[in-house]
């Protein structure tokens, strides 16, 4: 008798299971009514007819606003005696970034020594022929042939000076010490000198970068088959891994009209205002570009939407006691917003929060 009972109860559960795990296509909906209580716990939002949005993920990494840059190459040939900064430093405009050993420096000053004393006989002989020609004693040529000559010593010193000048001006005439100088105000975001490098005349390469970081670009690829869903102007949410939920906003700025040969990618740039230097050069990024597209279809919030059995429902809103639970097909989720192609029409209200409560209470048998 004992056993008949407890299959009995068993057959009862196992039933009462496979009855609650079955979610009918077509809902019969039951009468469930939405108490005081429930209200205040729940959320009803209406689907709205809205233009699709498009959602694509790429990489990227931050690199220099090129505006803002500037890059300090060698004036002179020569030997780097002593770098004074360090890349990622922060240098002020004038500040020293490395000193030099130059033949070049020490040829200049051992021509402004020349042009110096060329000059000083120029201007006495000058003064001399003033003196002469006002008192009648030269003649006019002599005292224009003076100043022609006082003028071409004084041109030569200057062209010395601003070679001098150019070079950093030197500290020693002995040694021909050339000062590199920062030309603007920044951080050291490049640096390709140490301590007993040899700079050649024939030298293009830059010894520092120095960038104001208060703007920055994140380049991001984009593949082959993503193209046409990138465009100037479409919004970009830039994340990285060094600070976790701070999202930075912009737009695209601009596309690559060509492939890169390597890797077969887009690039497209994406500036950025940094003013608290929290985008470094060389960071990686996470960049999620939406655009609207052309299409257009009823829009809910994504947490709307009960996913079972394979198969996506709603709990429609009509009344306290008026709920209905509906099959829905969508099509995407962007940004939190579910686009749904059938099951829902524009004003219909949909149970966005705490509705698995009210699904369940509605397709239990």
């Amino acid at each position: 008798m004992k056993n008949k009972i407890l299959l009995a109860g068993l057959s009862a559960i196992i039933g009462l299971s496979a009855c609650h795990s079955k979610k009918p296509e077509a809902v019969e909906s039951k009468e469930v009514c939405i108490s005081d209580t429930l209200a205040k716990i729940i959320s009803i939002d209406t689907a709205k007819t809205t233009t699709i949005k498009n959602e694509l993920t790429l990489s990227g990494e931050v690199a220099s606003d090129d505006n803002n840059v500037v890059k300090v190459f060698p004036f002179s040939s020569g030997q780097v005696i002593e770098v004074k900064v360090s890349l990622g430093d922060k240098v002020s405009k004038g500040q020293t970034l490395a000193v030099m050993r130059s033949a070049d420096v020490a040829g200049n000053y051992t021509d402004l020594s020349s042009t110096n004393s060329d000059l000083a006989i120029a201007k006495r002989q000058m003064d001399q022929a003033e003196y002469l020609y006002k008192n009648g004693i030269s003649s006019e040529r002599d005292y224009t042939e003076a100043k022609e000559n006082y003028n071409k010593a004084n041109a030569a010193n200057r062209k010395v000076k601003s070679a001098l000048s150019i070079n950093g001006g030197g500290n020693t005439r002995e040694n021909g010490m050339l000062t590199i100088k920062a030309p603007e105000g920044g951080y050291i975001v490049e640096k390709n000198i140490t301590s007993g490098s040899f700079i050649r005349n024939d030298n293009s390469g830059s010894m520092f970068t120095i960038s104001n970081m208060k703007d920055v670009w994140i380049w991001a690829n984009v593949f082959e088959s993503d193209i046409a869903k990138v465009k100037v102007g479409y919004n970009a949410a830039v994340t990285t891994i060094a600070y976790p939920g701070k999202v930075f906003m912009g737009k695209v700025n601009e596309v690559s009209s060509v492939l890169d040969p390597d890797n077969k990618v887009m690039k497209i740039k994406i500036a950025l205002p940094n003013p608290d230097m929290l985008l470094k050069p060389e960071m990686f990024t996470n960049v999620v570009i939406t655009n609207n597209e052309n299409q257009q279809s009823i829009a809910v919030p994504a947490k709307a939407i009960v996913f079972d059995s394979s198969k996506n429902y709603v709990v429609v809103y009509n009344s306290k006691c008026d709920l209905k639970v509906r099959e829905v097909s969508v099509i995407k989720t962007v940004d939190q917003t579910a686009y749904v192609s059938s099951g829902l029409q524009a004003g219909d209200k949909v149970i966005s929060k705490n509705q698995l409560m009210l699904y369940d209470a509605l397709t239990a048998d």
